[in-house]
């Protein structure tokens, strides 16, 4: 083959689909390879049962005897499942998951041995926590990190070893994870809309965050992608000329799925089911050959931690067939990109989800308040919900014209939108009269009916209202959700909190239950008016009108990281208990790194394909077009060869000036890069990389893109997207 792109395209077109191993009932494998409540039922005492469904539902402690038999169930149920190690599976914040491997093995004497896990090990452990990003929590020759087991989401078993959750803390007790945050976040929201609840049904003791999320990815054969440096570095193509064909002709979104693909999305579901995760959605997403997955609603704890297994197992699955997954917000121009929509919502022990229209005029008042109480708080927090969903992958994908942009708005469909307008100026000043309350009444008991024909989506919102959830659609696909949750859950607690004081106060100037509410629900409308957006959120007449609002367009990350400095957010995550202030600060810190390390790897990859790749493949077809350009002078003489050469001639002039100015433009991103870098404020440095480094970027790529239309196909070494987006 003439260079490692052709063999790699060879190697692609002899792929053949990988026999799928499982053809039977899918929900006989549900979960076979999760440490649940029913196997804890058959290898737990019962007191041990009791206090581990405690530990779950209730978040009560275990004592050390109770965490010794359950290690032992532990252990003796992993054993069954073949497993000869166990490890602490914990989120660190690199945005991916962690695990040190040790055996259960133990000698015990001149050739023999056993298995041993006591309470010890399952409850915590001490992994070397040096490697991890703290952003200045500790120093860097303190080692010393914590894992501490987290009873709420079950252990697992896979690759033959037992997974065991936990949070992921420094020897100060600070956090290092997003876990811990996101548990106290939950307990917040929990905390707070219990006491609204009581307003409407005094029997709710309980109120739980639950997630949906949907998963975004690409596929690209693994030999294409071994032949792109890109690829491979970033998670994305630095350079690429767009496909002739790309998603244009919409032929692709909710098409058949190939069989190749096919056998790929079937192992990884069924990996996915013995491990508890509640796959049932699979679809061709808008772009060629990129594909989404969905679960069933869970806790927003454990949805969390079954997106992240999900990612690797579809990484580990997509290798077995010979595929690479990308998880990049943006890994090809020109197409769409990928997110990660985060489906939220709030539920009752009382089995009630709080964001859907219930039968009578008491559950729909109770609908209202949760409902207008979280407009209020993406209202009040708009760059805060920015900045948690702020990332060097994510910036290319905002906006893009498949996504939602980078201003938050909210979209809740017009009949809801009439709804909120007639409550906000139905209620008079004053007492209400019976006239007025029972208006009221008959409005909001039709809320149900109205929302029959209203549960369509507004694909270009970032927050929207579809029925029964609200659905943050700007999380990007490569992402811990944790991040976007921890914020929305601590906003939405917090809101929740004011709401109730505001109430209680007007109930004891006199107003009663039902007045008090709703003359509050009339202000937190109207104070929230300008978050509500119906409209085409693509469009640049949308960014003028937000502009008017007064509604912040964060379009970089480090501008949106920058919210982390104001000093009501600290106290937000301070007095609800999520993050401490040093906590917080070391966060904005560590986004700021991740976002320089990201940027500065794609300019020095970017740099390195322009030395070795480009320009040698340009200098080579040049070669080739001069040695024809004077054959043909030789054989035709030098005015006849002059003019059978022009077009030759011509193009050899277009690859010299493209390759000229990428190679200038090349350096002089190189020299910026070097600048930044003698910058010590990690902050400073980020916008640096972002102002003076990044915005030579797209330069670069057109005359890149530009050569690949002008070299001949077989000196390309490259993979083109035509070949990376239709082969499967």
């Amino acid at each position: 083959m003439a260079n490692q792109r052709m063999q790699a395209y060879y190697d692609v077109l002899h792929r053949t689909p990988k026999p799928i191993d499982f053809d039977g009932k899918i929900s006989e494998i549900f979960g076979e390879n999760v440490f649940h409540l029913e196997v804890m039922r058959e290898y737990l005492p019962a007191e041990a049962y009791k206090s581990m469904k405690q530990a779950i539902y209730e978040g009560t402690r275990l004592d050390r005897a109770m965490a010794d038999q359950v290690a032992s169930a532990m252990k003796d149920w992993a054993l069954t499942k073949g497993a000869t190690h166990y490890t602490h599976w914990f989120q660190p914040l690199t945005g991916s998951t962690a695990e040190k491997h040790d055996a259960f093995f133990k000698p015990v004497g001149p050739g023999k041995a056993i298995e041993r896990f006591d309470g010890d090990l399952l409850v915590q452990q001490e992994p070397d926590a040096s490697s991890f990003p703290n952003g200045g929590i500790r120093n860097t020759f303190e080692a010393r990190g914590y894992t501490a087991w987290d009873p709420s989401s079950p252990a697992f078993v896979i690759d033959k070893t037992l997974c065991i959750p936990t949070i992921f803390i420094a020897y100060t007790g600070e956090a290092l994870d997003y876990k811990m945050p996101l548990l106290k976040a939950l307990q917040a929201v929990n905390n707070s809309a219990v006491d609204v609840c009581r307003y409407f049904d005094k029997n709710v003791d309980k109120v739980t965050a639950t997630l949906g999320w949907e998963q975004e990815y690409f596929l690209v054969d693994k030999a294409l992608f071994n032949a792109r440096p890109d690829l491979m570095m970033t998670g994305r193509a630095l350079f690429g000329h767009a496909s002739a064909k790309g998603q244009q002709l919409d032929d692709h979104y909710f098409g058949s799925i190939t069989a190749r693909v096919t056998a790929f999305m079937r192992e990884f579901e069924t990996d996915a089911i013995r491990l508890g995760i509640p796959v049932t959605t699979r679809h061709n997403e808008v772009a060629p050959n990129q594909f989404e997955c969905a679960p069933i609603f869970e806790e927003c704890n454990l949805a969390n931690d079954h997106n992240l297994l999900l990612m690797d197992i579809l990484e580990k699955v997509a290798r077995r067939h010979d595929f690479r997954v990308l998880l990049h917000e943006k890994p090809f121009a020109g197409v769409n990109g990928s997110g990660k929509h985060n489906n939220w919502s709030l539920s009752t022990n009382t089995g009630v989800n709080l964001l859907a229209p219930g039968k009578n005029p008491k559950s729909n008042m109770q609908f209202l308040t949760f409902f207008v109480n979280t407009i209020k708080a993406i209202h009040d927090n708009s760059d805060l919900l920015r900045a948690a969903i702020a990332g060097a992958g994510n910036d290319h994908r905002l906006g893009a014209n498949e996504a939602p942009p980078a201003i938050i708005s909210a979209f809740i469909g017009s009949q809801l939108t009439e709804v909120l307008d007639k409550l906000e100026k139905s209620i008079k000043a004053g007492k209400m009269t019976p006239e007025d309350k029972t208006e009221l009444k008959l409005n909001i008991g039709k809320i149900p009916q109205i929302l029959l024909d209203n549960t369509d989506r507004n694909r270009t919102s970032p927050f929207a209202f579809t029925g029964n959830k609200f659905e943050f659609r700007a999380v990007g696909s490569s992402a811990n959700c944790s991040s976007a949750m921890i914020v929305l859950n601590t906003i939405m607690a917090k809101q929740l909190q004011l709401f109730k004081a505001s109430v209680d106060a007007r109930i004891k100037k006199g107003d009663s239950k039902d007045e008090a509410i709703l003359k509050e629900l009339q202000k937190l409308i109207k104070e929230s008016k300008k978050i509500r957006f119906e409209g085409n959120g693509y469009g640049d007449e949308w960014v003028k009108e937000a502009k008017k609002r007064g509604l912040s367009n964060l379009k970089d990350t480090p501008r949106a990281l920058q919210v982390w400095h104001d000093k009501g957010v600290a106290s937000l995550f301070d007095e609800m208990g999520v993050l401490t202030p040093r906590e917080l600060e070391a966060r904005q810190e560590i986004e700021f790194e991740n976002y320089v390390m990201k940027i500065q790897i794609e300019a020095r990859v970017m740099n390195e394909m322009v030395r070795n790749f480009i320009i040698p493949a340009g200098v080579e077809y040049q070669n080739k077009l001069i040695t024809n350009v004077q054959g043909l002078q030789n054989v035709l003489g030098a005015k006849d060869g002059k003019s059978a050469a022009a077009s030759q001639v011509d193009v050899i002039k277009d690859i010299a000036e493209h390759m000229n100015e990428m190679k200038s433009a090349s350096d002089v991103m190189l020299a910026a890069r070097k600048k930044a870098n003698q910058i010590d404020d990690i902050e400073k440095r980020a916008i640096a990389y972002c102002d003076t480094v990044k915005i030579h970027f797209d330069k670069i790529r057109y005359h890149v893109d530009k050569l690949e239309l002008l070299i001949d196909d077989e000196e390309w070494r490259l993979p083109k997207f035509r070949e990376m987006l239709f082969t499967r």
